[in-house]
């Protein structure tokens, strides 16, 4: 850190000495005796179990000191002005827009303007219509930490059912929008947690279905729009726990009123049950999946329920349910499992548009209805792509990006086959000095593991590139080569960056997704460091260069290769984590994680969790690397209590003469939907100045490859 010290001025001299002044200080300034427990015969100790209490004047003292530490030490750090600079030149200079929902000729969409904070939603009337604005959330609060999001729209196009979150709260508002009246109805849902399948609107907008999330668990209303909520029908759920989640659809013509009921994780289901409704004919509720230890995934088109399913199929297949005779035995199997991960499907136009993901890259391709094969839709490799469709209308939205392309969003017609650009994301960046590679390598226990690596093309294998691994393992999430800011800028300035995909995830299907979890989950950590040791001895970078970050579950996967490997990493990036895994479960909505990880409370899952769990394997007297934990204070999937444990275990062991810091952030919760652009360019400012100032980059000496705005993006367009 102070190799230059003599090139600073006297006012930089000064910060510097000051920051080294707070390090040295930076133990926890409250402190209650340790707090022992036994556990299955185990003696626990938790020295910082008063953390738990976010509300107590303790705590919240100790946060106070603790933001005021981390903002001293990171707002003085030379060259954070140019950084901020930077990031709100290439962030604030282009307009945003995502894929459309088409209903009725209507085209709705999220759009955000280059100097705006959050995204509005708009409505197109036709495809060559003027951009209208419906809902502007900018106006809504002065903090601009007000968001919105589209749950559903009606069939024609008139009703808007949107989700309002304010203040950074995981929570929101579910309210009913008037489209042509350009004002909203008073009918709406009370605040609360809500995932997806919330609410769904009848073709005739004489009322909606939804669900609402009770002590006891998940409901199943129907409500007449203009009446009071006091007099909605309960329809479903009365024999649900609290550890159930519920989701509700109906088909795009009415007739089919579709429920799932998932067992496990709140976004991995272990198990999920599907029961419907004839609508039309007024019938039972009925089951038409039940009694069976897999996943699935519904959706109605005329008669037919669509199974997409990992049952007797870990890769995923899709099965045929005619709803007029739903008995199992009459099951088809219309898709069956082949040696790609089937990841999603959509209904488009008649047909059945399904991404399969091949060694983690996309592949689209077209179905009857009855399974044939239509064609291939042909994409570029190592992109990520989505779509955007109905049922009822050849029209469909592609989109397509990768690490150093930024979205594009094609207008494709399923009966046709052609291809036109509907947007791009005019995002300043020079495509072609890019380099994206997929290399393989092997893990603990010699399974081989792919990695993205990017970087420019005139990137020297001198193990002196600062390099920022970011990886996530776990709840069956697929990390795909989609557009990264983050991944940009880091190239920028002559890094590289590095993506494993993980044990734990969905790269290749369900036995990948198992291999890491419960007591396999060390694998998932095993996995990340052979990446971090392949990156040194391949001469992309070396140990004082290396730098390393997750949020959420990938917080928990740097906590753990943290503590595991110090000696392996120069700085750390913990956002959102999971670190006491012995407690993790009593809090908010956690208890829904167990599926993946277990509990303590069970003997044999206690043993490989207290092997792991971060917080209880940090070693008194040990070098960590330097560390900035970040949390947020509106935060009930993942509590801030992990990160501030975490920190003030760390700050009080480490023999390092590297700064463990907090941030705890005000107003943001777990998913940062609702954090505005400003406060975005704010926290990606505080992040990247850490690890600059940690790996020794200058960031006044760019690398000259890269042009800062080169004009507009390089489109690659499908290939036919």
């Amino acid at each position: 850190m102070l190799r230059d010290f003599k090139k600073f001025t006297l006012s930089k001299k000064f910060w510097i000495l000051l920051i080294i002044f707070f390090i040295g200080c930076q133990g926890p300034r409250i402190k209650e005796p340790t707090k022992r427990e036994i556990i299955h015969g185990i003696k626990i100790e938790d020295p910082y179990r008063w953390l738990e209490d976010g509300n107590s004047r303790r705590t919240q003292q100790w946060i106070k000191k603790q933001n005021e530490l981390t903002q001293a030490t990171i707002s003085s750090l030379p060259d954070r002005e140019l950084i901020r600079q930077r990031i709100t030149d290439k962030l604030t200079g282009y307009d945003q827009i995502w894929w459309p929902y088409e209903c009725n000729g209507r085209y709705f969409f999220y759009k955000k303007l280059a100097k705006q904070d959050q995204f509005s939603i708009y409505m197109r009337k036709g495809l060559k219509g003027e951009d209208e604005v419906l809902i502007n959330p900018n106006n809504m609060s002065s903090d601009h930490t007000t968001s919105v999001e589209i749950w559903d729209i009606s069939k024609d196009g008139s009703l808007i059912a949107y989700g309002l979150r304010r203040g950074g709260e995981d929570a929101s508002t579910i309210k009913l929008y008037d489209v042509d009246g350009r004002k909203d109805l008073p009918d709406h849902l009370e605040k609360g947690y809500y995932y997806s399948n919330v609410i769904s609107l009848k073709p005739d907008n004489s009322g909606f279905y939804y669900k609402r999330r009770r002590n006891k668990g998940d409901r199943i209303y129907y409500h007449d729009i203009g009446t009071k909520p006091s007099g909605d029908i309960e329809l479903f759920g009365n024999n649900c726990g609290p550890d159930t989640t519920i989701g509700v659809n109906l088909s795009e013509d009415g007739r089919y009123l579709l429920i799932n009921v998932g067992h496990g994780t709140v976004t991995t289901e272990t198990k999920i049950e599907i029961y419907y409704q004839n609508v039309a004919e007024k019938g039972p509720i009925l089951p038409v999946v039940n009694g069976v230890d897999a996943r699935f995934e519904g959706k109605i088109a005329n008669n037919y329920l669509f199974l997409k399913t990992n049952w007797n199929a870990p890769n995923g297949r899709i099965l045929r349910v005619d709803l007029t005779n739903p008995a199992r035995e009459n099951w088809q199997e219309i898709i069956p499992e082949c040696d790609a991960v089937l990841e999603r499907f959509y209904l488009a136009g008649g047909k059945l548009l399904v991404t399969y993901m091949r060694n983690v890259c996309s592949q689209l391709k077209i179905f009857e209805p009855d399974g044939t094969y239509v064609r291939d839709i042909a994409l570029p490799e190592m992109y990520n792509h989505w779509a955007s469709c109905r049922w009822e209308t050849t029209e469909a939205f592609l989109t397509s990006s990768s690490f150093h392309i930024p979205t594009v969003t094609y207008r494709y017609d399923t009966e046709k086959d052609t291809k036109e650009v509907w947007w791009q994301d005019e995002f300043p960046i020079d495509s072609n000095i890019f380099e994206v590679k997929q290399i393989w390598y092997e893990s603990k226990d010699g399974t081989k593991i792919p990695m993205f690596i990017v970087h420019t093309k005139e990137l020297k294998l001198d193990g002196q590139n600062p390099t920022l691994l970011k990886g996530y393992g776990g709840f069956n999430n697929i990390q795909t080569p989609s557009f990264s800011f983050e991944a940009a800028l880091w190239i920028e300035f002559g890094g590289v960056y590095a993506q494993p995909n993980l044990r734990g995830g969905g790269e290749f299907g369900e036995k990948w997704h198992e291999a890491g979890v419960l007591e396999n989950k060390q694998k998932v950590f095993d996995d990340f460091i052979a990446a971090a040791e392949w990156l040194i001895a391949e001469g992309y970078t070396s140990q004082a260069k290396l730098a390393i970050s997750g949020a959420s579950n990938g917080g928990l996967l740097v906590g753990a290769a943290l503590t595991q490997r110090p000696d392996l990493f120069r700085a750390v990036v913990c956002e959102y984590p999971l670190l006491d895994m012995l407690r993790y479960h009593k809090f908010f909505s956690a208890r829904y994680y167990a599926s993946e990880y277990g509990t303590a409370k069970d003997r044999e899952q206690f043993k490989y969790l207290y092997a792991y769990s971060p917080y209880h394997n940090v070693v008194q007297g040990t070098k960590y690397p330097a560390v900035l934990f970040v949390t947020g204070d509106s935060d009930t999937q993942v509590p801030p209590l992990h990160a501030n444990k975490m920190a003030a275990l760390l700050q009080s062991t480490t023999s390092a003469d590297r700064p463990v810091l907090l941030q705890n952030r005000i107003k943001e919760g777990h998913s940062g939907l609702n954090r505005p652009m400003s406060k975005y360019i704010e926290d990606m400012t505080d992040m990247f100045s850490f690890l600059f100032w940690q790996l020794g980059v200058n960031f006044s000496e760019p690398n000259p490859s890269f042009a800062l705005f080169p004009g507009r993006v390089q489109i690659f367009p499908f290939h036919k």
